[in-house]
């Protein structure tokens, strides 16, 4: 029985799109900023980004039913391959589709950013994207999935935060500035928290499974106190980046009371699982006002 659109959607997790975006979405406010904002290149890194996420959700599915932390006590929402749904088999068919898609898309990216093939930076960033595809689909799926031995943070540190906001500014800059390094910092501490919740939610299946996360490392309480210090990396963080730049607004202020408020959340919630598209959506507010607060 071949799956329904539904179940593929649904499969691609929708709500974790926005944090996909965020670090885009900043790039694209840093390169307006220096009047170098490219509509076309942009446009591609938005999509790259998309595909490369339902990619990660597609693997994160197969690979968590393959090595048991979808079990049926887990507490989050439904699994396209654990409720049978969409079959092993037809999920990693997904994964391939998805993988295509999204190195064509990424090809076409840095293709149209560097002028073509001759540039060194489109062989470096076609590095970076076959990189970002393997840690897509490694996270929870393969032999040696790196997500169950507690290196999940710092991958979705790095790519949703540092390579993300980086990478796109210098996509449409060819140039690089360690003032940005702030903002991939900012992105990269509100993906982790994102992922902190989901594990958070997860603590006893992943136990039991034997996926130890940063959340089954430190138990619940500890967990929430490093939830805390994510969320105040990411103000720090926006702090630092606002104060050097010259003629800023704070808009950003509104979306501090935003963070703020989620690690409340976080911190009564018996299960914070709603709070995870609500720092997603978050995230991307938060990227929104910080760049204008800048332009």
């Amino acid at each position: 029985m071949e799956p329904s659109l539904k179940d593929w959607v649904s499969a691609a997790r929708l709500r974790t799109l926005p944090l996909a975006l965020s670090s885009i979405v900043m790039g694209g406010f840093l390169a307006a900023k220096e009047n170098s904002f490219n509509e076309t290149v942009f446009t591609f890194a938005c999509l790259t980004t998309i595909l490369l996420q339902v990619l990660s959700n597609f693997a994160n599915d197969y690979g968590d039913t393959q090595n048991g932390a979808d079990q049926a006590g887990r507490i989050g929402p439904e699994r396209a391959v654990q409720t049978g749904k969409i079959s092993p088999k037809q999920m990693f068919k997904g994964i391939i589709t998805v993988g295509i898609a999204s190195l064509l898309s990424g090809l076409t990216l840095i293709y149209l950013a560097f002028g073509g093939f001759e540039s060194t930076f489109f062989w470096i960033f076609l590095g970076i994207g076959l990189l970002s595809i393997l840690a897509a689909y490694t996270y929870t799926a393969g032999s040696k999935p790196y997500g169950y031995v507690g290196l999940g943070d710092v991958s979705v540190f790095v790519f949703f935060g540092i390579v993300g906001v980086v990478g796109s500014y210098f996509l449409q800059t060819e140039s690089l500035n360690s003032v940005v390094f702030w903002p991939g910092i900012m992105c990269g501490a509100l993906a982790t928290g994102v992922l902190n919740i989901n594990n958070i939610r997860d603590i006893n299946s992943d136990k039991i499974a034997g996926k130890i996360t940063i959340p089954v490392r430190l138990g619940r309480e500890k967990s929430i106190g490093y939830h805390w210090f994510i969320l105040l990396i990411s103000v720090i963080s926006t702090l630092a980046f606002v104060a050097s730049v010259q003629n800023t607004k704070p808009l950003y202020i509104i979306s501090f009371l935003l963070i703020m408020l989620n690690g409340y959340q976080v911190y009564k919630a018996e299960n914070p699982d709603p709070y995870l598209k609500t720092l997603a959506l978050t995230s991307l507010t938060h990227v929104i006002l910080v760049g204008f607060s800048i332009i």
